[in-house]
C-alpha cells in the first residue's frame, strides 16, 4: 500500500460516504490528500478526522459539480495546491428513487449535469496536465446501474452507463498518447451511506430516507480498502458489493432474458 505515499489524489464527493471513507484511507496510506465537496464545513470536518501527521498534506478545495462554467478554474487551483496530480477520483454524484413517468425531465437533467458532465469536465480539464507529465490516473465511480438497470433508477442509470462509454473510450484513445495514464472504472453495489436519503425524487426532492437495501449494504471503510487496492493494481474496471448485485452484471451479460425477468420484481429499495 505503500507505494501511494506521496501521490497527489484529488477526491470529489469527499464531504461524506465513499468520498469520505477513501479520504481516510489513503491518507493512512500516506497520500496528500485534494478534498473537494460542496460544503467546505463538512471538508474541513473530513479532514480533522485524518491523523495529525497528516493535515499538512491534506487540503479542501469546495466545489459544485453542477456548475459547469466554475470547474476548470476548479481544476487550475487544485493543480497549484501541490505542484501536479497524480489521481483524480471522480466520486461526486446524487441518486435516483422514482419511477420514468412520475420523473420531471428537469430531474433527469440535473442527475446528468452532476453524475456526468460534472465529472467528465474535470475530467477533460485536468487531461492536459497528465498528457503534459505523460502520467496520470482517472478513477471514477459509476454503479452497478452503470452496467444494468433496474425500477426507480433510470436517470441515474442512464448518466452512469453514460460514465461507461466516456471513460472507456478515453482509455482507449489515451493508450497511443502514454502507456502511463490509466483509466478506472469502479461499480459500488449496495454501501452503507445516505446516497439514499439524498436520492431525488419525481420532483426533485430528496428522498429523506435510507434504503433497507443501503442499510444492510458494505461498509464504506471495506469499499475503500477494496478500491485502494484496485488503484494499486490499476484495474481497467471493478466490481465491488455484494454478492447479488455482483451477480447481476453477470446474469445481464450471459443470461440477458432471465435477468429482464428477475429485474421487474427485484427489491431495489
Amino acid at each position: 500500500m505503500k507505494k501511494l505515499a506521496g501521490k497527489v489524489i484529488w477526491i470529489t464527493g469527499a464531504s461524506s460516504g465513499i468520498g469520505e471513507s477513501l479520504a481516510y484511507e489513503l491518507s493512512r496510506q500516506g497520500a496528500k490528500l485534494i478534498l473537494s465537496a460542496r460544503r467546505k464545513e463538512e471538508l474541513e470536518r473530513v479532514k480533522g478526522n485524518c491523523t495529525a501527521a497528516t493535515q499538512n498534506f491534506i487540503k479542501v478545495l469546495p466545489l459544485d459539480l453542477s456548475e459547469p462554467s466554475t470547474l476548470k478554474l476548479s481544476t487550475q487551483a487544485a493543480i497549484q495546491l501541490f505542484g501536479h496530480i497524480d489521481i483524480l477520483i471522480n466520486n461526486g454524484g446524487i441518486s435516483q428513487r422514482s419511477l420514468t413517468k412520475d420523473t420531471a425531465l428537469d430531474v433527469d437533467r440535473r442527475i446528468m449535469e452532476v453524475d456526468y458532465f460534472g465529472s467528465i469536465a474535470l475530467t477533460k480539464y485536468l487531461l492536459p496536465h497528465f498528457l503534459k507529465r505523460k502520467a496520470g490516473h482517472f478513477v471514477t465511480i459509476t454503479s452497478v446501474m452503470g452496467m444494468i438497470g433496474t425500477p426507480y433508477r433510470s436517470g441515474y442509470a442512464a448518466a452512469k452507463h453514460a460514465l461507461h462509454g466516456f471513460f472507456d473510450s478515453l482509455r482507449a484513445e489515451l493508450w497511443k498518447d502514454s502507456k502511463n495514464i490509466y483509466v478506472t472504472l469502479v461499480c459500488p453495489g449496495w454501501i452503507n451511506t445516505n446516497l439514499s436519503i439524498t436520492a431525488l425524487t419525481g420532483d426533485g426532492s430528496p428522498q429523506n430516507r435510507k434504503d433497507d437495501t443501503h442499510q444492510k449494504g458494505m461498509s464504506p471503510a471495506t469499499f475503500a480498502k477494496k478500491l485502494t487496492y484496485a488503484i494499486l493494481k490499476r484495474k481497467e474496471e471493478v466490481y465491488i458489493g455484494g454478492t447479488k448485485e455482483v451477480l447481476a452484471i453477470y446474469l445481464k451479460r450471459f443470461v440477458p432474458g432471465l435477468f429482464s425477468k428477475i429485474v421487474r420484481n427485484a427489491k431495489v429499495k
